[in-house]
């Protein structure tokens, strides 16, 4: 079968964007566990289990509507060949190697979908890109960490008024129980809108092969893309913890629980409608929400705006980089 030079690159574009799910949850671990981490409610090496088993159970909980998006969503399958999808997948990855590096959690998704953009603007200008997906992601861009914040906030103030007479130590201990909950909720949220854009990159290379349709995603791509995503989280991107977890401000188990939630209902609202959305963003946005209402004084907006500057670079510059690499790859392909 590997005779074929044409089913040879076909597995070998599997292999990279299995590759670049493993990145995504290796590069966004931090944000499935920094709050349980930095509460000291889990050890490292329990919380990342924990996350991992979550991003997998997503599997049973979540059409792949987000995957349905990424596939059809943001170019036209019509343009798309494999030199496309290598571009869009090594911007990706190289972008989130550079900024695993330099501990700064920006976001995997906008880095592929740059890349999506970046390729396919490369081999066929702007006719090859689909507005409404993009300009749908556009939106998001600003709607997912606000949400967030929002109930986040919401959420931390309504844990306020309800506990205001509870002594610290007591609620301490019941919300180190309840975090258990919200990150597991989180994590699972994490894996269903994350993992699908990997599910969407495979069907969009396996539509433009003609291999399957639209309307059928097969079995085996969903299985091995929620187990890479499952994988990378295991083993963890610990640059970026310290950044999400302690630097953002400081977490209580109240608060980190208040995070957690406002972090999965928002992304359980994205993955519902099909929206790929930065699980980074929600995150941070949720624990910034809560912080703030715990205690405004040690919220670090500061921090907070120098990851907007790598927020706002990431699609252009991963849509560079793949821009680039499509231009070697089709001597390739």
């Amino acid at each position: 079968m590997f005779s074929d030079p044409t089913v040879t690159a076909l597995w070998l574009l599997v292999l990279l964007a299995l590759g670049f799910d493993f990145l995504n949850g290796f590069h966004d671990a931090a944000n499935s566990i920094a709050t349980v981490i930095s509460t000291r409610v889990l050890k490292p090496y329990q919380a990342v289990a924990w996350a991992a088993l979550f991003n997998f159970a997503a599997i049973y909980a979540f059409a792949p509507k987000v995957a349905a998006t990424i596939g059809s969503g943001i170019i036209n399958p019509a343009f798309v060949n494999d030199a496309v999808i290598c571009g869009a997948l090594v911007g990706a990855i190289i972008w989130n190697l550079v900024t695993w590096y330099l501990g700064i959690p920006s976001s995997s998704s906008h880095a592929l979908i740059g890349g999506l953009i970046g390729a396919g603007m490369a081999k066929s200008g702007l006719v090859a890109l689909k507005a409404t997906g993009i300009i749908k992601v556009a939106i998001f861009i600003v709607v997912s960490p606000v949400l967030g914040l929002l109930i986040g906030g919401l959420l931390m103030l309504g844990i306020s008024w309800a506990c205001f007479r509870i002594a610290p130590i007591r609620l301490d201990r019941w919300f180190r129980r309840t975090q258990l909950v919200t990150s597991a909720l989180y994590s699972l949220g994490h894996g269903a809108n994350d993992a699908q854009k990997t599910m969407g990159i495979i069907w969009l290379l396996l539509i433009s092969r003609n291999l399957t349709t639209k309307a059928h995603l097969p079995l085996w791509v969903m299985v091995s893309c929620y187990a890479a995503i499952a994988v990378g989280t295991l083993m963890g991107g610990w640059r970026i913890i310290k950044t999400m977890g302690q630097k953002l401000t400081p977490l209580t188990p109240a608060s980190g629980s208040a995070a957690s939630a406002g972090g999965a209902i928002t992304l359980f609202i994205a993955s519902g409608f099909g929206i790929p959305v930065s699980t980074t963003h929600t995150i941070a946005g949720a624990i910034l929400g809560a912080g703030a209402i715990q205690n405004p004084s040690r919220t670090r907006w500061d921090v907070a705006a120098s990851l907007v500057y790598a927020w706002v670079l990431t699609i252009p510059a991963a849509a560079l980089i793949a821009a680039l690499a499509y231009l070697v790859a089709r001597s390739l392909f």
